[in-house]
């Protein structure tokens, strides 16, 4: 497994430098991390005594690198599941916090334990995950990963002004799409005619 930095690296590059999407219910965003989490962290950066859009703006690659995996990585848990899973329920936490898990144990309830979809990672889910993992590691990365692609369609059926991370103006995979497919073994990623059927509806 690539070490913890590596991963966090590339998420770190999967989210990009500075951002201002009005369309992101995160907000103002840099290298993925928005400005609630430094609210939530109290880092004043520019040492103004107040957290705001000048701290995203100051915030390096190296200080983003940590909070990653110090309040993404290692304060939820994920350490604590298979090593399969690990990059990509780390690079989902960063992109959609407890939904990260709660994808998994749903997952998880599908393929018959018995455990609450709540967010969390105790040691309910780290069993179940762990008996997933013992059984079929592959499998279990694989189902991870498009579960993940699920959820991300879902998420743009529901909300218009999300579609465009989904599905990009030619019509092929959006960023969200790409993203979850590169945890996700070659064979199950979707054609492009796959991908236009799921969003046709979208118009």
């Amino acid at each position: 497994m690539e070490s913890i930095e590596t991963i966090a690296d590339g998420i770190l590059t999967r989210e990009g430098g500075y951002v201002d999407d009005p369309d992101d219910p995160g907000g103002v965003t840099k290298f993925g991390v928005t400005l609630g989490a430094l609210k939530r962290l109290r880092l004043d950066l520019s040492g103004d005594g107040k957290v705001d859009v000048d701290d995203i703006k100051k915030l390096t690659w190296i200080k983003a690198r940590e909070i990653f995996i110090s309040d993404y990585f290692h304060r939820p848990g994920i350490g604590e599941l298979p090593q399969i899973l690990q990059a990509s329920v780390f690079d989902m936490y960063v992109n959609a916090g407890s939904n990260a898990v709660k994808i998994l144990q749903r997952l998880l309830c599908d393929m018959g334990q018995k455990i609450a979809v709540d967010g969390l990672i105790g040691p309910q889910t780290i069993n179940a995950a762990r008996i997933a993992g013992d059984a079929a590691p592959q499998h279990l990365g694989d189902a991870y990963g498009i579960a993940r692609r699920n959820y991300y369609y879902g998420l743009a059926d529901r909300r218009i002004t999300s579609r465009k991370y989904a599905r990009r103006r030619d019509g092929c995979k959006g960023g969200w799409i790409r993203r979850a497919e590169e945890f996700i073994s070659r064979r199950y990623h979707l054609s492009d005619d796959e991908h236009a059927r799921r969003v046709r509806a979208w118009g």
